[in-house]
C-alpha cells in the first residue's frame, strides 16, 4: 500500500492498542491479550473508510458482548495524532473509522511527488519470477487463444514488476520430438505433391492440414525448385524443417511484436536435448528410485507423487518424451536461478500440473514453487452471432487476424479483463467501437478529457500550479473524496494482483478510476471556481491523469491526448 495508506492503517492499529490496554487500566475490562485484529476496508463505503472486529475477536477473552466492548473501546480510543477523524458502531459491534481531510491532501501530495513511480513497492523483494506463456507450437500460426495467454502472460508480468519483483519473460520453442517429425512429414508430403501431384502423392490425415504447411513447401520450391527430389525421404524432410521452422518463428515474432510482446528469450526444447540435460533428467529420477521398465519402454512413477497414472520417459524406440523434455525444461529454469515458475497454459493442460509438480519434487525440486495459471478458451463473437472463421484465409481465427482487425490498444485491454479461469467473450464490434461501450476507450477518454481541460485553461492564461495543504483540503464533495480514495487504493491494488497472479485486477481497477472521474466530472466545475479550489480541483485531474497514464503504460496500452 502507499506510504500514506500505510501510515493511516499502522497508525489506527496502534489508537485501538493503546485503547484497549487503557480499558483494562481502568478496569473496563478484565486482564487479556491483545488479540489478533482485522483493519479493512468496508464493501459498504457509507459504513465508514475502515473497519475494525477487535470487539468481536475479544468477547470471548473479555467475556463481554462485542457491542459492549466496541462501546468500551470507542470511549478509551483518542484519534489524535491518526489519520482519522471520528468512528461509530455497528451491528454486533464493529468500528468503523472515516478519514480525515487531511489524508485527501496528503495522497495528491504523494501522488504528485511520486509521478510515474506512484503505486510500485518492493513487496516481491526482488525474486526472480520466470514467466512462461504463449508457448505456441511453431509448426503453425498462433490462435486466438494465444492472444488471450499473451495479454494474461505479459501483464502480469508488468505487474510483478511493479510489485518489486525481478521478471523474465520466456517464450518455449517445441522444436524436437513428435510434433516436428509430424512437422516434417507434412512438409515433405505437401512438397511432393506439389511438384508431382496431389493424386501421386498420399497426405495422411494425422499429418498437419492447415495452408501454411502448403505456403511454406511452395516458398521452399520458389527458392530452390526440385533439388529435394534426389535426396532421401530423412535428407529431405531434414532440409524442409531447417527451411520452414525459422520462417514460422519469425512470424510469430513479428505478430507478438505487432502485439506489444517482447520476451527475454525464446527458449528452444532442442537445447535441452542437444545439452543432455532430457537424459540427465531421466538418470536422476532413476537414481531416485522413480522409476521402472516395462515393454521395452522407461517409465517414471508418477502415482507415487499423487497422480493418477505413471508416464513414459522414453518410448521403446529409444526416443524421450514430451513429459520429459518438460520435466528438463523446468529443472533447467530453477538451475538458472529463478525461485518462482509461473506458466500459462491452456485449460486442457489441468492433468499435466500435478504431475508436472510431482516430478520437480522427485528431483529435489520444490513443485509448490511452479504456479501453473490455466485459462479457459475464448468465444469471438461479431453482431452477436460466434466467429469462427477468418473472412481473410477463410480458416480458424489466428491472432494476426485479430491484429488485423482490432486495435492493439483494444485486444490488450479487453483480454485482460477477466480472470484466466472464467470463460471469455471477445465481442469484436465492441473492440472496434469509438465510443463508451468499448471499455479501453472509456478510459483512454479520461486522461484525453484532463489534457481538454488543461489545454483550454491554458488558452485563458491559466496553468496548474502546485497547490498547499490547506488549498487541497477543500476537496470535500462526495465524489471528489470517493475518487481521491480509490487513487489511494492503486499501490495495494498492485500488490494483491500480483499475489493473486490476477492482472485483470488492474484492468477493473482503471476502469472504475475512470467511471469515477467521469462523475466528479460532472458534479464539480474546475473553470470559473475560487483560485484555491481550481487549482485542487486541477491538481486532482492531474492526479488521475497520472496514475491512468501509469496503468495503460504499465500495460502498454497507448495514452492518447485526444480522442
Amino acid at each position: 500500500m502507499s506510504k500514506i495508506v500505510f501510515a493511516a492503517v499502522e497508525g489506527l492499529r496502534e489508537a485501538l492498542q493503546k485503547a484497549f490496554l487503557s480499558a483494562i487500566d481502568k478496569g473496563h475490562f478484565i486482564e487479556a491479550e491483545l488479540p489478533d485484529f482485522a483493519i479493512e476496508i468496508p464493501n459498504e463505503r457509507s459504513h465508514g473508510d475502515y473497519s475494525s472486529n477487535l470487539a468481536l475477536v475479544s468477547a470471548r477473552s473479555l467475556r463481554l458482548p462485542p457491542r459492549k466492548i466496541a462501546e468500551i473501546l470507542k470511549d478509551s480510543l483518542s484519534l489524535e495524532n491518526t489519520r482519522f477523524d471520528r468512528v461509530e458502531i455497528a451491528g454486533p459491534g464493529f468500528l468503523n473509522f472515516f478519514l480525515n481531510a487531511a489524508f485527501y491532501a496528503e495522497i495528491l501530495q504523494d501522488i504528485a511527488e511520486l509521478g510515474d513511480q506512484y503505486g510500485r513497492s518492493d513487496y516481491g523483494k526482488g525474486r526472480k519470477v520466470m514467466i512462461e506463456f504463449v508457448s505456441a507450437n511453431p509448426t503453425g500460426p498462433m490462435h486466438l487463444g494465444n492472444a488471450r495467454g499473451g495479454a494474461l502472460g505479459d501483464c502480469l508480468g508488468a505487474v510483478m514488476d511493479a510489485a518489486g519483483y525481478d521478471v523474465w519473460r520466456e517464450f518455449y520453442v517445441n522444436d524436437a520430438g513428435n510434433q516436428i517429425d509430424k512437422f516434417a512429414y507434412s512438409l515433405e508430403g505437401r512438397y511432393l505433391q506439389l511438384l508431382l501431384g496431389e493424386d501421386r502423392v498420399e497426405f495422411q490425415e494425422d499429418w498437419y492440414q492447415g495452408g501454411d504447411i502448403t505456403e511454406r513447401a511452395q516458398e521452399y520450391i520458389d527458392e530452390y525448385g526440385d533439388e529435394l527430389l534426389t535426396l532421401s525421404s530423412d535428407q529431405r524432410r531434414a532440409m524442409l524443417v531447417k527451411f520452414a521452422m525459422p520462417r514460422n518463428i519469425a512470424r510469430m515474432k513479428a505478430d507478438l511484436e505487432k502485439y506489444r510482446i517482447e520476451y527475454d528469450e525464446w527458449f528452444r526444447e532442442s537445447a535441452l536435448h542437444n545439452s543432455g540435460a532430457v537424459a540427465d533428467i531421466i538418470e536422476r529420477l532413476t537414481k531416485n528410485g522413480m522409476t521402472y521398465e516395462k515393454d521395452g519402454a522407461v517409465w517414471y512413477k508418477a502415482t507415487e507423487k499423487g497422480a493418477e497414472k505413471d508416464e513414459v520417459l522414453i518410448r521403446q524406440n529409444g526416443h524421450s518424451t514430451y513429459f520429459a523434455a518438460d520435466i528438463a525444461y523446468h529443472v533447467n529454469k530453477f538451475e538458472r536461478g529463478f525461485s518462482l515458475l509461473i506458466n500459462i497454459w491452456g485449460a486442457d493442460h489441468h492433468g499435466h500440473v500435478a504431475r508436472l509438480k510431482g516430478a520437480l519434487d522427485a528431483v529435489g525440486k520444490n513443485g509448490d514453487d511452479l504456479v501453473v495459471i490455466l485459462m479457459q478458451l475464448v468465444r469471438l463473437v461479431k453482431d452477436g452471432e460466434p466467429v469462427r472463421m477468418s473472412k481473410r484465409t477463410g480458416k480458424a481465427i489466428q491472432l494476426a487476424d485479430l491484429l488485423d482487425e482490432v486495435p492493439p490498444d483494444a485486444a490488450r485491454f479487453i483480454f485482460n479483463m477477466r480472470e484466466a479461469n472464467s470463460q471469455m467473450e471477445f465481442d469484436l464490434d465492441q473492440a472496434v467501437a469509438r465510443d463508451n461501450q468499448n471499455p479501453v476507450y472509456y478510459v483512454q477518454y479520461a486522461p484525453a478529457r484532463i489534457f481538454s481541460i488543461f489545454k483550454a485553461l491554458a488558452a485563458e492564461g491559466i496553468t496548474p500550479r502546485p497547490c498547499t495543504t490547506d488549498e487541497l483540503l477543500f476537496l470535500s464533495t462526495d465524489e471528489e473524496r470517493e475518487l481521491i480514495r480509490h487513487l489511494a487504493a492503486y499501490t495495494e491494488e498492485l500488490i494483491q494482483a500480483a499475489r493473486d497472479y490476477e492482472p485483470s485486477r488492474i484492468t477493473r481497477y482503471v476502469i472504475t478510476l475512470a467511471a469515477l472521474f467521469h462523475k466528479f466530472y460532472n458534479a464539480c466545475r474546475v473553470k470559473g471556481e475560487a483560485e484555491g479550489l481550481m487549482q485542487a480541483r486541477l491538481a486532482l485531474c492531474g492526479a488521475v491523469r497520472l496514475v491512468i497514464r501509469n496503468v495503460l503504460t504499465m500495460f502498454n496500452v497507448t495514452v492518447p491526448e485526444s480522442m
